[in-house]
């Protein structure tokens, strides 16, 4: 059975996209702990991260990385903070989270509700960032 995650590859579902290419695709959480807070996931769909097979693994580093520099650039914080949490999609994922303090990655914390409006201008301010 096809992820969410795997839905949102096909286009099925949609997203508030950052980044894509063959292998990767980059996009806001939509129950984000801080703004810009970024999911970046292989197009193949493996359940656990470190099932992945090392080039997919790699790139998805190296993927990550190049996104999280954007945020970095977008939103205002000290450091991006990037984590593998939860179980609840099956299907391997990196949070990419803008952060200032060890609390702002807390994932007791309250998310935030953003309106649609502010997701496409969060996601259109990382989105110029990227070369």
């Amino acid at each position: 059975m096809a992820s969410i995650f795997s839905k949102i590859i096909a286009g099925e579902i949609p997203c508030y996209k950052i980044a894509e290419n063959e292998n990767y695709l980059a996009f806001l959480d939509i129950f984000p702990l801080r703004k810009g807070h970024t999911l970046v996931i292989p197009k193949k769909e493996i359940d656990y991260i470190f099932d992945l097979d090392n080039e997919t693994y790699l790139g998805l580093m190296s993927f990550s990385k190049t996104v999280a520099e954007a945020i970095k650039k977008a939103i205002p914080c000290q450091r991006i903070s990037m984590g593998v949490f939860g179980l609840e999609v099956p299907h391997a994922h990196v949070h990419l989270i803008p952060m200032n303090t060890m609390n702002d990655v807390n994932f007791d914390n309250e998310k935030l509700k953003l309106s649609k409006e502010e997701f496409e201008q969060i996601a259109a301010q990382i989105r110029q960032y990227l070369s």
